[in-house]
């Protein structure tokens, strides 16, 4: 038998070390929440035609409207939707949408604790400016959607930049749902999303894609979840290994989103019993 030589055994030992690191840092803490009716932040979307800015949305209750956070928590607008309801709001994304030289926000309002509504929907609608002069959002396209296997709370929310198709993660199951409604989206019919698989995280509450379309990211109550695309199609990449994230875990952590530039990602909790939210960035390596 031949013997294994120490240099061998050392070059294994540096390069599984190498390879364990993790893909970021630990958590910087950006601050407290600056604007108090931000309560039950249960969305977050990074901004393009307000640069490194933080879109954010509460959870059921509130009215229907966006507040627009620096990257600091602290509060820069507040914009309304005089159309629309809030029922229950529970992600947000951004990125592309029709027009390719927009980049667009998309609220989905799917949440649904007591699996008791049929009808779920995403709203759609170009990115405003901090420099706008009108506070009111009114241009917005309806996506109407239902799952194919029967009522689902969902709280995760994410739009593929390479293909436009939304994807949508279940909540409450012990195996979550990987759902789609590939783009072009009907804005007249009711969309029956398309389920791909199934993967074993329960309590997901957020995910988000990097803008380049490469790197995937969720989240539980406990954990922040990373992957990887390297080609594959988005179910392929979420039924493999993730990395688990070292992650501060939150009083009620149910939002996430990409920095557009790639360099890391921001997460930021619900304020339940009153305890303080604070606006963590996890930066990458």
């Amino acid at each position: 038998m031949k013997r294994i030589s120490y240099h061998f055994i050392l070059f294994l030992f540096f390069s599984i070390s190498t390879f364990a690191q993790p893909t970021f840092h630990p958590a910087e803490s950006r601050g407290e929440i600056e604007n108090n009716e931000i309560n039950e932040a249960s969305g977050l979307a990074v901004g393009i035609n307000n640069p490194n800015m933080l879109w954010v949305h509460n959870d059921s209750g509130d009215k229907a409207r966006l507040f627009l956070l620096d990257q600091y928590g602290k509060f820069k607008a507040q914009f309304n939707f005089p159309t629309l309801n809030h029922r229950d709001w529970e992600d947000m994304a951004s990125g592309v949408g029709p027009d390719d030289s927009k980049n667009y926000l998309y609220v989905a309002e799917m949440g649904d604790n007591k699996a008791v509504h049929d009808l779920k929907y995403i709203y759609r609608f170009e990115e405003p400016s901090l420099e706008a002069e009108r506070r009111d959002i009114e241009n917005v396209d309806v996506i109407t959607f239902i799952f194919p296997d029967g009522k689902r709370d969902a709280e995760s929310l994410m739009v593929d930049p390479l293909s436009k198709d939304i994807y949508i993660l279940s909540k409450r199951e012990q195996n979550i749902g990987i759902y789609r409604a590939a783009y072009p989206q009907s804005l007249t019919e009711t969309i029956t999303l398309e389920k791909l698989g199934t993967i074993a995280y329960f309590n997901t509450v957020a995910a988000d894609i990097s803008a380049d379309g490469e790197e995937i990211i969720t989240k539980t109550y406990n954990s922040v979840f990373y992957w990887k695309r390297n080609g594959r199609s988005i179910v392929e990449t979420l039924m493999s290994e993730p990395e688990t994230v070292p992650y501060i875990v939150e009083p009620q952590g149910e939002s996430l989103a990409w920095m557009k530039d790639g360099s890391g990602f921001f997460t930021l909790s619900e304020e339940p019993r009153d305890i303080e939210a604070i606006l963590y960035f996890y930066r990458k390596k």
